[in-house]
């Protein structure tokens, strides 16, 4: 079964996308930023033959029908929830096999990371990538099977220091692999330790 990996993005728009970024920089530098990155991001994780890329779109008919990430790639509405109720019926609605989700906002994803979190699932039920925060920029699961329970990642507190904690709890006892921690970028000092230029 051909892995999947699923890549979280949002419809680049001024004051929709980055919005602590755009505390610093401005709305429409902080969604420049974003819309270059992830369409980069897209790019290079799609081009690889050894998975299947997905983009999974927020909002659903508007990410649908953009023409800001490449054409031929498959989309997929989020819908509505919180991030764990989304990531959840992503993992459903996939394909069998193996499947992996990113964000689109960590620079340093590279396919080399992707292949080795694919290889950690072989042998483990579930995979994650640390994020500094506290939260993560990977998650994956093996899935044996062709659905995955929509409650997986229910009670996880997101959007803090205890996201990845929650999420490991709610795994458990599933054998899980850790990735190396990444960095994502929420604001100008993020970018700035990214040794990244500003927006």
């Amino acid at each position: 079964m051909r892995p999947t990996l699923v890549i979280f993005v949002k419809e680049p728009l001024p004051g929709r996308v980055k919005t602590r970024l755009a505390r610093d920089v401005g709305a429409v530098p902080a969604a420049w930023w974003f819309r270059h990155q992830s369409s980069g991001l897209v790019r290079r994780m799609a081009r690889d033959p050894r998975w299947r890329t997905v983009l999974a779109v927020s909002p659903d008919r508007a990410g649908i029908e953009s023409r800001i990430w490449p054409a031929g790639i498959p989309r997929w509405p989020q819908g509505s929830g919180d991030l764990g109720r989304r990531m959840a019926r992503a993992f459903d609605a996939m394909l069998p096999g193996p499947v992996i989700i990113i964000g689109a906002d960590i620079p340093g994803i590279t396919p080399g990371l992707i292949a080795r979190a694919f290889h950690h699932l072989r042998g483990a039920d579930a995979v994650i990538g640390p994020a500094a925060d506290g939260g993560y920029w990977l998650i994956g699961l093996r899935r044996l099977g062709p659905h995955s329970p929509l409650d997986l990642l229910d009670r996880v507190r997101w959007s803090g220091p205890h996201a990845m904690s929650d999420t490991l709890a709610r795994l458990a006892p599933r054998r899980v692999m850790m990735m190396e921690t990444l960095a994502d970028v929420d604001c100008l000092d993020d970018l700035l330790r990214l040794g990244l230029p500003r927006p």
